[in-house]
């Protein structure tokens, strides 16, 4: 396997995500509850989600785009209790504060440290996660969302795009990332290698294809793996 550079996802492959998600749900509650009690009276937290559930299903134009379904979210709240004038950019800002506090895998940071050594890195995310608000974008040569390209993965298309920011063939880049379906089956399908990073060691579900080429228990064996298999 000749690999000439790296893809890697970031929601629940370098940091789980629902942590932050719940505290920035609760950040953005508490924030309604200061200065606008009746939206948070109507649309407490789970009738917020729904909400959002809703806009994402109504939205499909928008699957690529999770920071526009926010705002149209909050926008429907505040006009449903008959306020036109939504302070969404503050929202949108407290939001994001805590969807980007973020608690690292142990084995994370450590491996991004040894990766960009080793060949270019790109980041290759559907979220809206921000690497410069976290404080790791200096560990990748480019930063890739769904938002960006306009579509989301598994759409060959972004991990093509990917291909073409780093200047490599498909076949020559290992994507990374902890979705079966989203990562693996979505790079095999672009025709990147791929790496399954299998924290839990679940099996491969059988009905999506072929394997990953490689099955991980963490990153820390995935810079194992290529110090010993591409390095040099």
């Amino acid at each position: 396997m000749r690999i000439l550079a790296l893809t890697i996802d970031l929601d629940d492959t370098l940091w789980p995500v629902m942590p932050a998600l719940e505290r920035a749900d609760r950040d953005l509650d508490n924030y309604l509850r200061q200065h606008f009690p009746h939206v948070a009276r109507t649309w407490p937290i789970p009738a917020m989600r729904e909400l959002r559930a809703s806009v994402a299903a109504e939205r499909i134009d928008l699957a690529h785009d999770f920071t526009a379904q926010r705002y149209i979210t909050l926008q429907k709240a505040f006009d449903a209790c008959g306020i036109s004038e939504a302070p969404l950019d503050t929202m949108w800002e407290i939001y994001a504060c805590a969807r980007n506090s973020v608690e690292l895998y142990p084995d994370a940071l450590p491996a991004l440290e040894q990766l960009r050594t080793m060949r270019p890195v790109a980041s290759l995310t559907n979220g809206n996660a921000d690497l410069e608000r976290i404080g790791l974008h200096m560990h990748f040569a480019h930063q890739i969302s769904a938002r960006d390209i306009g579509v989301a993965k598994p759409d060959a298309r972004i991990f093509l795009a990917a291909a073409e920011r780093l200047g490599v063939a498909p076949e020559q880049i290992l994507h990374i990332g902890d979705d079966p379906e989203l990562d693996v089956v979505g790079a095999r399908d672009a025709g990147l290698r791929t790496a399954w990073i299998n924290r839990a060691g679940h099996p491969w579900p059988g009905a999506l294809g072929p394997k990953p080429d490689l099955d991980l228990r963490d990153l820390a064996a995935l810079v194992e793996w290529l110090g010993r298999h591409v390095a040099g």
